[in-house]
Protein backbone atom coordinates (compact mmCIF):
# COMPACT_ATOMS: atom_id res chain seq x y z
CA UNK A 1 0.00 0.00 0.00
CA UNK A 2 2.86 2.29 0.59
CA UNK A 3 3.62 2.67 -3.48
CA UNK A 4 -0.01 3.04 -4.00
CA UNK A 5 0.67 6.86 -4.20
CA UNK A 6 2.77 6.21 -7.10
CA UNK A 7 0.74 3.89 -8.89
CA UNK A 8 -1.85 6.66 -9.01
CA UNK A 9 0.66 9.22 -9.56
CA UNK A 10 1.43 7.08 -13.00
CA UNK A 11 -1.76 6.67 -13.82
CA UNK A 12 -3.43 10.72 -13.23
CA UNK A 13 0.02 10.72 -15.95
CA UNK A 14 -1.99 8.70 -18.11
CA UNK A 15 -5.05 10.06 -17.50
CA UNK A 16 -3.76 13.50 -18.65
CA UNK A 17 -1.82 11.82 -21.98
CA UNK A 18 -5.63 10.70 -22.75
CA UNK A 19 -7.34 13.82 -22.48
CA UNK A 20 -4.03 15.37 -24.36
CA UNK A 21 -4.98 13.12 -27.53
CA UNK A 22 -8.31 13.25 -27.22
CA UNK A 23 -7.73 17.16 -28.19
CA UNK A 24 -5.40 16.52 -30.63
CA UNK A 25 -7.48 13.78 -32.08
CA UNK A 26 -11.07 16.28 -32.25
CA UNK A 27 -8.45 19.07 -33.58
CA UNK A 28 -8.00 16.40 -36.88
CA UNK A 29 -11.32 15.17 -36.94
CA UNK A 30 -13.46 18.56 -37.02
CA UNK A 31 -10.35 20.68 -38.83
CA UNK A 32 -9.40 22.57 -36.11
CA UNK A 33 -6.42 24.35 -36.73
CA UNK A 34 -4.24 25.57 -33.56
CA UNK A 35 -3.95 27.89 -32.06
CA UNK A 36 -7.75 27.95 -31.88
CA UNK A 37 -10.19 26.59 -29.04
CA UNK A 38 -13.33 26.80 -30.38
CA UNK A 39 -14.94 25.20 -33.46
CA UNK A 40 -17.02 21.88 -33.50
CA UNK A 41 -19.01 21.37 -29.95
CA UNK A 42 -17.23 17.91 -30.18
CA UNK A 43 -13.79 19.43 -29.69
CA UNK A 44 -14.85 22.13 -27.81
CA UNK A 45 -15.96 19.73 -25.15
CA UNK A 46 -12.36 17.58 -25.53
CA UNK A 47 -10.66 20.81 -24.83
CA UNK A 48 -12.68 21.44 -21.39
CA UNK A 49 -12.38 18.07 -20.67
CA UNK A 50 -8.43 18.46 -20.86
CA UNK A 51 -8.22 22.03 -19.78
CA UNK A 52 -10.74 21.19 -16.13
CA UNK A 53 -8.71 17.77 -15.99
CA UNK A 54 -5.14 19.67 -15.90
CA UNK A 55 -7.30 22.37 -13.77
CA UNK A 56 -8.15 19.59 -11.15
CA UNK A 57 -4.55 17.64 -11.22
CA UNK A 58 -2.72 20.63 -10.08
CA UNK A 59 -4.60 20.56 -7.10
CA UNK A 60 -4.45 16.94 -6.20
CA UNK A 61 -1.00 15.85 -6.91
CA UNK A 62 0.44 18.27 -4.16
CA UNK A 63 -2.53 16.71 -2.05
CA UNK A 64 -2.12 13.44 -2.48
CA UNK A 65 1.62 13.29 -2.02
CA UNK A 66 1.44 15.91 1.37
CA UNK A 67 -1.01 13.33 2.03
CA UNK A 68 0.96 10.34 1.59
CA UNK A 69 3.88 11.62 3.21
CA UNK A 70 2.50 12.45 6.09
CA UNK A 71 1.20 9.00 7.72
CA UNK A 72 -1.55 8.39 5.46
CA UNK A 73 0.19 6.61 2.22
CA UNK A 74 -2.51 3.43 2.02
CA UNK A 75 -5.65 6.00 2.54
CA UNK A 76 -3.81 8.34 0.54
CA UNK A 77 -3.53 5.71 -2.22
CA UNK A 78 -7.48 4.83 -1.80
CA UNK A 79 -8.42 8.20 -2.26
CA UNK A 80 -6.10 9.02 -5.23
CA UNK A 81 -8.05 6.01 -7.42
CA UNK A 82 -11.23 7.33 -6.05
CA UNK A 83 -10.28 10.69 -7.52
CA UNK A 84 -8.98 8.79 -10.94
CA UNK A 85 -12.01 6.94 -11.03
CA UNK A 86 -14.43 10.02 -10.81
CA UNK A 87 -12.37 11.71 -13.40
CA UNK A 88 -12.50 8.97 -15.94
CA UNK A 89 -15.94 9.16 -15.20
CA UNK A 90 -16.03 12.81 -15.40
CA UNK A 91 -14.27 12.59 -18.69
CA UNK A 92 -15.93 10.09 -20.74
CA UNK A 93 -20.13 11.61 -19.84
CA UNK A 94 -18.46 15.36 -20.86
CA UNK A 95 -17.28 14.11 -24.05
CA UNK A 96 -20.57 12.43 -24.48
CA UNK A 97 -23.37 14.77 -23.01
CA UNK A 98 -22.17 17.60 -20.87
CA UNK A 99 -25.15 18.07 -18.84
CA UNK A 100 -24.34 14.53 -17.27
CA UNK A 101 -21.13 15.13 -15.90
CA UNK A 102 -22.13 16.03 -12.47
CA UNK A 103 -21.66 12.31 -10.74
CA UNK A 104 -18.32 11.86 -12.25
CA UNK A 105 -16.86 15.46 -10.88
CA UNK A 106 -18.48 15.09 -7.34
CA UNK A 107 -16.93 11.01 -7.25
CA UNK A 108 -12.93 13.31 -8.50
CA UNK A 109 -14.03 15.63 -5.23
CA UNK A 110 -14.94 13.63 -2.90
CA UNK A 111 -11.54 11.55 -3.53
CA UNK A 112 -9.77 14.93 -3.66
CA UNK A 113 -11.56 16.42 -0.49
CA UNK A 114 -10.52 13.12 1.39
CA UNK A 115 -7.05 13.93 0.22
CA UNK A 116 -7.29 16.99 1.56
CA UNK A 117 -8.58 16.52 5.05
CA UNK A 118 -5.42 13.42 5.22
CA UNK A 119 -2.79 16.24 4.34
CA UNK A 120 -4.08 18.87 6.84
CA UNK A 121 -4.60 16.26 9.78
CA UNK A 122 -0.94 14.93 8.60
CA UNK A 123 0.77 18.15 8.15
CA UNK A 124 -1.01 19.50 11.66
CA UNK A 125 -0.09 16.47 12.96
CA UNK A 126 3.92 16.95 12.06
CA UNK A 127 3.85 20.73 13.22
CA UNK A 128 2.46 19.79 16.36
CA UNK A 129 5.03 17.18 17.32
Amino acid sequence: MTHLPALVTLLTVLLLFGTMWAVGHARGKYGIKAPATSGDPAFERAYRVQMNTLESTVMFLPTLWLAANYGFSGWAGVAGLVWIVGRVWYALTYLKDPAKRGPGYMVGMLGWAALLVLACVGVGRAMLV
